[in-house]
């Protein structure tokens, strides 16, 4: 089937307004957010970030560098103050997506229409998106029930394979493994270990030469459930190289463009996956608000895992 039927057959064009920008994330609702908030049993806090640095996981591909980090203020600035003050200030250079990110809902689309109709050239080099910018989603607000589920470990693996398929047959039998259930406005994480490639390995090429991921039958999974986001510990979200060679990556274009649903890339999984499976406790207070940038498409982020 052509990934652009099941965009249109699982669309949400329309379903909170003509104007809607904020798509599935609509999902998290004030009394599922304070319902959330009510699971968290001790108050630890677990990052799920990978930090900003020179010498992170990026390679160049498409332009995306990892941050330089540049002091502009150090205390030897002010050595002739008579007061003795000194004072440091600093100033960073990132592409917004080039660490632990969000993808906002103006990042993809096609046939020149984005999330909810809005068009292609919403977009421009002067302004960003002016339509479908992530300073709304970070307005909206990023937060709820954090539900993860450890595919690496129902595999019985260290990591899945570049190009092994997660299917929706996978995610429910991860439920079961794990004796757990999505509820409507869960923000879904789905670990494969294939972070491990840079995090263990060191070797971010091979983090970057395809990946495990989800196949198009998850959307209507995630759409039936009423996920609100959906995280990874890779850097695509759905299987490299795709099984349709004629479209890269249809997933990405019927999550985003047709869904409306934020998607979460390069999250750091292993310590909570660990603290979950000890405790047979795989949800949590999760909170993980963009950068308020006006016309971005994407932005990095510290989410936070709160158990």
């Amino acid at each position: 089937m052509d990934f652009r039927e099941t965009g249109k057959r699982l669309s949400n064009w329309g379903r909170w307004g003509a104007e809607d920008r904020v798509g599935t994330l609509n999902h998290l609702t004030p009394a599922r957010v304070a319902a959330a908030a009510q699971g968290v049993r001790s108050g630890r806090i677990i990052p799920l970030g990978l930090p900003l640095s020179n010498r992170g996981i990026q390679v160049g591909l498409g332009g995306r560098v990892n941050p330089i980090h540049m002091m502009t203020l150090t205390p030897p600035d002010f050595a002739d103050r008579p007061d003795k003050m000194i004072v440091a200030d600093d100033a960073p250079f990132l592409p917004l997506q080039s660490v632990t990110q969000w993808d906002g809902l103006g990042h993809v689309g096609y046939d020149d229409l984005l999330y909810n109709g809005v068009p292609a050239h919403s977009i421009t080099t002067g302004v960003g998106s002016a339509a479908l910018s992530i300073d709304q989603i970070a307005k909206h607000g990023v937060a709820g029930r954090g539900l993860l589920l450890d595919i690496a470990r129902l595999k019985g693996k260290d990591r899945l394979e570049a190009g092994e398929a997660i299917t929706s047959a996978d995610l429910d039998a991860a439920l079961v493994a794990q004796g757990c259930q999505t509820r409507p406005g869960d923000i879904l994480i789905l670990r494969t270990g294939w972070l491990r490639c840079f995090t263990v390995d060191g070797d971010a090429a091979a983090y970057w030469n395809g990946e495990p991921g989800i196949t198009l039958d998850c959307a209507e999974w995630l759409q039936a459930r009423e996920i609100a986001a959906l995280a990874s510990d890779n850097w695509g979200i759905e299987a490299m190289p795709a099984d349709d060679s004629a479209f890269e990556m249809p997933v990405h274009c019927v999550l985003i463009r047709d869904l409306g649903m934020t998607l979460g890339e390069v999250f750091v999984l292993d310590e909570l996956a660990e603290i979950c499976a000890a405790e047979k406790c795989w949800s949590f207070f999760f909170t993980a608000p963009p950068l308020l940038v006006v016309g971005g498409v994407g932005s990095p982020l510290t989410p936070l895992a709160i158990l």
